[in-house]
C-alpha cells in the first residue's frame, strides 16, 4: 500500500480538497466508511472538532497539518483502526484512551454498562469487579455515574493493565478504581463484590481469521479468542463467580449473542443462579446475560 504524501495534500491544500483527496484514498483501499474517516482524521489533524470541520471548506492546511493527515491516512489504508489512529474512543460520557494493548470500546458495551449499573445494589457503598477490563472502560463508566461505588478492574494482560491505569488516571478516578493484573478472580483475595461484570473473549477461535482486519489484526487476540465454541472463558467464569459475590450479588456479561447467550443462560442456571435473564443489544441481538447469586 502506497503512502499518501504531504505534498500530494499540499498542492490542493483546502479543506475541502484535502478531504475529497483522502476519502478518495481510503475508499481506494477498500473501507467503507472513507469519508467518515477522512473526516475524523482530517479534524484531528487540524485540531477541530469533527463537527466545525466543514465550517471553513476554503481553509488552507499548513503543511503540518498536511503532513499529519497524510500519516493518518496512511495509517489508515493499512486497516489500522481509526481509534488507534485518534488515540481515543467515546465511551458513554468519557473518552477512553486506546490502543494496540486492548479492545476497541464498542458501543453494544455501553449498553453492558446500562444493564450492569441497573443491576448494582442500592448500598451505601457498593464494591464492583470488572473482569477482562482491557481499556478500563466499563470500570471507569461505572464509577463515573455511580460515585459511591468501589471499582476492581481485573486484567490478564500487562501492557492492558497499564493502559487500563492510564485511562484510571486521566479521568481522575484512582480513588475508586484499582486495576489489578489477574486471571479472572486470582489475585481478588477473600474480597466479595456486589456486582461482578465482563465483557470476556466470546470468539469461537475458527472465526478470528474471517472478521475485518482491523479487529483480526489489531485488537489483542487474548481480547477475542473464547476457544472452539468461545465459551471457554465464560464457564470458567461463571463457575468461578458464586464465591465471588455477596448474596443477592449479581453478575452481568456480553457475550456474542443468539444461541451464545442462551447457552451462557444455561451455564448461570446450571450453577445456581437466580433470575438468570438475557438482554438485547440496540439491533435488537439478545447479547447480555444476568444472574443473582442466590441469599440462601
Amino acid at each position: 500500500m502506497s503512502a499518501v504524501e504531504p505534498e500530494t495534500l499540499a498542492a490542493r491544500a483546502t479543506v475541502a480538497a484535502a478531504l475529497a483527496r483522502g476519502a478518495e484514498a481510503l475508499a481506494a483501499a477498500g473501507i467503507a466508511s472513507a469519508r467518515v474517516d477522512a473526516e475524523w482524521l482530517l479534524a484531528d489533524a487540524l485540531d477541530v472538532p469533527r463537527g466545525r470541520l466543514m465550517a471553513d471548506p476554503a481553509r488552507a492546511l499548513d503543511g503540518e497539518a498536511a503532513a499529519r493527515y497524510a500519516r493518518a491516512i496512511t495509517r489508515r489504508m493499512t486497516r489500522e483502526p481509526l481509534q488507534h489512529i485518534i488515540g481515543t474512543q467515546a465511551f458513554r460520557d468519557l473518552a477512553v484512551r486506546v490502543g494496540p494493548a486492548a479492545m476497541v470500546p464498542r458501543p453494544e458495551t455501553e449498553a453492558l454498562v446500562e444493564w450492569a449499573l441497573a443491576l448494582l445494589p442500592d448500598v451505601p457503598a457498593p464494591v464492583v469487579v470488572d473482569v477482562g477490563t482491557g481499556t478500563g472502560c466499563i470500570a471507569c463508566a461505572i464509577a463515573a455515574e455511580r460515585p459511591a461505588a468501589r471499582v476492581i478492574a481485573l486484567e490478564l494482560s500487562t501492557a492492558a493493565a497499564g493502559l487500563a491505569r492510564a485511562n484510571v488516571g486521566a479521568l481522575g478516578l484512582e480513588a475508586r478504581v484499582t486495576v489489578v493484573e489477574s486471571d479472572l478472580f486470582a489475585a481478588l483475595g477473600s474480597l466479595r463484590a456486589d456486582l461482578i461484570v465482563a465483557n470476556p473473549p466470546y470468539l469461537p477461535t475458527a472465526i478470528i481469521a474471517t472478521l475485518d482486519p482491523e479487529v483480526s489484526r489489531f485488537d489483542p487476540r487474548l481480547a477475542l479468542d473464547g476457544g472452539d465454541d468461545g465459551l471457554d472463558v465464560i464457564r470458567r467464569l461463571v463457575v468461578a463467580a458464586p464465591a465471588r459475590l455477596a448474596p443477592g450479588g449479581a453478575l452481568v456479561m456480553e457475550t456474542a449473542g443468539g444461541e451464545q447467550a442462551t447457552a451462557t443462560a444455561r451455564l448461570l442456571s446450571a450453577a445456581g443462579f437466580a433470575d438468570v435473564r438475557t438482554r438485547a443489544d440496540l439491533a435488537g441481538v439478545e447479547r447480555f446475560v444476568a444472574g443473582v447469586e442466590r441469599t440462601a
